[in-house]
């Protein structure tokens, strides 16, 4: 074994002329995420652990869209998922349509460990946080004036916009009708999610992994992205951890996480090779990027859009945080 080592993302795919100050936060956060997940590593805490506990914060903060300022639905208010997966013995547990939960990935980890299930949704989930005693605040906690902001010029557009954080420069009407990129045959405004998520290998070699987000902006109501979706969005397994982010039909239609170690387990990859393999096989057009981590230590941070809001960090002192290529 290689040692503990941890990776965060704030999502894939970014607008070429986001503003510095945005920049600068999310490297801010991202290092104060990663410092999180350090000092718990070096006191000896599980990777199970470490992933919830460096998702709460990022779930907190309304920078990127998980929790406390996620994208909001066609009809303003928020539907959050999220999952979690323990490589050890590959229990996991999701949840979707979360609506009034102030941390979905604690939630997602109730469903494994205090449910015989594995996923659980909208108003079953609800109960169940509540049964479980979890925080629980109104809808409008989620909500962020930006969003708001944000879904009108959707709605105007007529579009799903995938980077609700875009400033609103030019006409994003014209955004919507010119853009290449399509879901489903659909045309989308301007290709950017920003989910989180963040993988561990701890000291011991065990692997985690876990996603939240808020969705797309503007998105139908019901609508379920790869985040929450073991496999897809999320994986663990005794090989590695592995959490995406990007086009979400794409991943879901590729069960991107899961490749990862399949290719590790019956191509005797290593992670890095892994990671490349299923970036340029697995994605046919769509867009998409993960952070990895391998039971020998290893971190890998790969994606084909144009950049990826990512930090990681290992036990021999390496550390970075980065958002282009």
């Amino acid at each position: 074994m290689g040692g503990w080592a941890i990776a965060v993302h704030g999502g894939a795919g970014i607008d070429p002329n986001l503003p510095a100050e945005r920049q600068e936060e999310a490297k801010q956060l991202l290092t104060r995420c990663l410092n999180l997940g350090i000092v718990a590593l070096r006191s000896n805490i599980s990777a199970i652990d470490v992933v919830e506990l460096v998702i709460r914060e990022l779930e907190t903060d309304p920078l990127f869209n998980s929790g406390r300022g996620s994208a909001l639905t066609e009809k303003g208010t928020v539907e959050m998922e999220a999952s979690i997966m323990d490589g050890t013995k590959r229990r996991c547990g999701a949840v979707s349509g979360i609506t009034t939960v102030k941390n979905p990935i604690s939630l997602a980890r109730l469903v494994m460990d205090k449910s015989p299930h594995s996923y659980l949704a909208f108003s079953g989930a609800e109960d169940f946080a509540r049964k479980q005693g979890v925080e629980v605040v109104d809808n409008e906690y989620f909500v962020t004036d930006d969003n708001v902001g944000m879904l009108k010029l959707a709605k105007e557009a007529n579009s799903i916009l995938f980077d609700y954080r875009i400033p609103p420069m030019g006409c994003a009407g014209a955004a919507a009708n010119d853009s290449p990129i399509q879901m489903n045959g659909l045309p989308i405004s301007i290709y950017a999610p920003e989910t989180v998520g963040c993988v561990v290998v701890d000291g011991e070699g065990r692997c985690a992994a876990g996603t939240s987000t808020g969705g797309l902006m503007n998105k139908m109501m019901g609508r379920i992205g790869d985040s929450p979706l073991i496999g897809a969005g999320t994986y663990a397994s005794e090989f590695c951890g592995v959490s995406c982010t990007g086009e979400g039909e794409a991943i879901i239609r590729a069960t991107l996480a899961r490749d990862v170690s399949a290719v590790m387990e019956y191509k005797g990859l290593n992670l890095q090779e892994a990671v490349d393999y299923v970036i340029k096989h697995r994605l046919d057009e769509g867009f998409a990027g993960l952070i990895a981590v391998s039971n020998k230590g290893e971190v890998v941070c790969g994606f084909n859009s144009n950049g990826m809001f990512r930090g990681c960090a290992t036990e021999d002192g390496f550390m970075e945080v980065a958002i282009w290529e």
